[in-house]
């Protein structure tokens, strides 16, 4: 998703961003391009401006802040961007569904394609039971409730299931083109197309 969209600034009555607000959006920034583990409070203290009580008054430690990330990463990335994308871009559910794939196509062809976050977070974590790694996982069964909500409005027998052979097929085409490989949204287009005629849903 173009980073320029991604950042609802929240005004004060001033017309100036809150301290929280200046803190996630540079956050959000540095983690969606970089990753959680690799930036670091003091970096964000920096390019923020601010002072580090600043920060720590508004996000107590560094999970606190990673966590808003990912709540906001849901809010732009998966709800105004992906869901919001697919919907206008098809006419049926199976049209929404293969839609997915055509938005993912402009934005693996971005100089700043920076993958999933919730994948990247998650793999970053290796405790099943830490919070930031169980939002990770959440954010992406959000996801995959998206999806099955179309295949259900399609027909499909088994929306879960199918959600889950979906959801694969959008996670190695988004490691795909993190590879370098720009037609890798086409790939799974054509592959989601297969799949959904299996099921018996016409996508044309």
């Amino acid at each position: 998703m173009p980073r320029g969209m991604e950042v609802a600034t929240e005004a004060s009555a001033g017309g100036r961003q809150s301290a929280r607000e200046r803190i996630l959006e540079t956050a959000y920034e540095l983690f969606s391009r970089h990753g959680t583990r690799a930036v670091g409070v003091d970096r964000i203290i920096a390019e923020c401006g601010i002072a580090k009580m600043t920060l720590y008054r508004n996000f107590p430690s560094k999970d606190d802040l990673i966590l808003a990330f990912l709540d906001r990463r849901e809010q732009l990335w998966t709800r105004a961007w992906l869901q919001a994308e697919a919907e206008r871009r098809g006419a049926t559910p199976a049209q929404r569904l293969l839609a997915i794939f055509d938005t993912f196509e402009g934005w693996f062809a971005r100089e700043d394609f920076e993958g999933c976050s919730f994948i990247n977070v998650m793999l970053e974590v290796g405790d099943f039971e830490d919070p930031v790694r169980q939002a990770s996982v959440r954010y992406l069964e959000h996801i995959r409730a998206f999806v099955s909500s179309l295949a259900e409005q399609a027909g499909i027998q088994d929306p879960d299931g199918f959600a889950r052979q979906w959801h694969i097929l959008m996670k190695g085409s988004i490691v795909s083109a993190a590879e370098g490989d720009l037609e890798a949204a086409a790939r799974a287009r054509q592959m989601g197309a297969l799949l959904l005629e299996h099921h018996g849903v016409a996508t044309t």
